[in-house]
């Protein structure tokens, strides 16, 4: 058990008393004032939850957001959100806990570390999927709050768990919880332990003591993650522009932008750089053992050949918009427009046939990777849709 959760006392769960009612088929109703609960519970539900798995858990009360609430206003109001919906959705709601559960009192936030050692890369045409990515991390991460969840029911508590949802800033909640800072690339970086975390929380209405602690500022003047970011998407310290983070553009359907192809590499989902050059991260991830099916390289050729219910089926975890595999092949053709080998008689196959695929979008991604090899013979002069003829138009240099 790490030390800084050794504060916090091993005491006997608070029951609180029962409050007698006139009808037997009425509920005892928890004396929620109970100062019993305050410390000592919480305290008790923080060591329940890192006995389950947790490698971080903090407690912060259940108010508004404002801060939250004011940046993303603020920064969709700006663009720079670029369509991307999740919180950007509903700032009022997501940042309000009590949108939630009305009765909120209090948020207990875990945080479940995913760093794991990067397997060896494949020796056929490979693509890199973001650690995060790698398996199913929030599966681990909603045992943990299942436990501590299950523990506030059982007392008599009421208590959602959120996860991966656009329900609440879990970023923000979990700053307000002690458990770290804002970094310059706008992740949340753990006390000791980097930003290679997934977070979640329990909403409840128990009236827990919340955390005092503050976590200082620990990037300083450094600004790698700054200065190595692909694409300078990281427009200022704790500001990311979605219209050029590489993580956005992967998952936000249409045309993926031209300026950012080359930039692309080999990417098939995610994007870490600007965390595997933060120090914070690098020095101190807890490193977890893979467990199970662990997937850092996917099979560029699988993504552009594989029928679509295997395809999905494959990467079911991940979010695809509308569900659409082209999405996933819109990507792996602009990989292979960037590693492949222009004279690998695959490479020239697979092409070929998404030249005259029905689709405009796949059509428009090979006439781009095609360009980029060189091999302009296999190319049509014309197409009949604009998106096509675009790129035709504008074919790219050749690598």
């Amino acid at each position: 058990m790490p030390e800084w959760c050794l504060r916090f006392g091993i005491v006997q769960l608070a029951k609180k008393p029962e409050t007698k009612s006139s009808s037997s088929t009425l509920k005892p109703q928890p004396a929620k004032t109970s100062a019993i609960s305050s410390s000592q519970y919480a305290g008790q539900l923080v060591s329940l939850g890192i006995a389950a798995g947790l490698h971080r858990v903090g407690i912060t009360g259940a108010d508004v957001l404002h801060r939250a609430r004011e940046v993303l206003t603020e920064r969709k109001s700006l663009g720079l959100h670029n369509e991307m919906q999740f919180t950007y959705r509903n700032p009022i709601r997501s940042t309000d806990p009590t949108s939630t559960m009305p009765t909120a009192r209090s948020i207990i936030v875990g945080a479940r570390s995913y760093a794991t050692e990067m397997p060896i890369k494949p020796d056929q045409i490979s693509a890199r999927i973001a650690r995060y990515a790698w398996a199913d991390y929030y599966e681990q991460l909603r045992e943990g709050l299942a436990q501590i969840a299950s523990q506030l029911r059982a007392d008599g508590w009421r208590a959602i768990i959120l996860a991966d949802d656009n329900s609440i800033v879990d970023r923000e909640v979990a700053y307000q919880a002690g458990l770290g800072w804002y970094g310059k690339n706008a992740n949340l970086l753990i006390e000791g332990a980097g930003s290679y975390f997934v977070l979640g929380s329990v909403i409840t209405d128990a009236p827990l003591e919340p955390s005092t602690k503050t976590v200082e500022d620990g990037c300083g003047s450094c600004r790698r993650c700054i200065d190595n970011c692909p694409t300078q998407a990281i427009v200022a310290p704790g500001v990311v522009d979605a219209r050029k983070c590489l993580a956005w553009l992967l998952q936000k359907p249409g045309v993926f932008d031209s300026a950012y192809r080359i930039a692309l590499g080999d990417r098939l989902y995610g994007c870490d750089d600007c965390q595997e050059v933060c120090p914070p991260t690098v020095r101190h991830a807890i490193v977890e053992e893979q467990n199970g099916k662990t997937q850092a390289w996917a099979s560029v050729m699988s993504v552009l050949n594989l029928d679509d219910k295997t395809l999905l089926e494959n990467f079911k975890a991940w979010y695809i918009s509308d569900r659409d595999p082209k999405w996933l092949r819109r990507n792996a053709l602009i990989i292979l427009g960037n590693v492949a080998n222009a004279s690998d008689q695959d490479t020239q196959n697979i092409l070929k046939r998404y030249l005259v695929d029905r689709d405009p979008i796949l059509r428009a991604h090979a006439v781009w990777a095609a360009g980029r090899l060189g091999l302009k013979q296999f190319l049509p002069t014309t197409d009949s849709d604009p998106i096509v003829q675009a790129e035709l138009d504008s074919l790219p240099s050749v690598k």
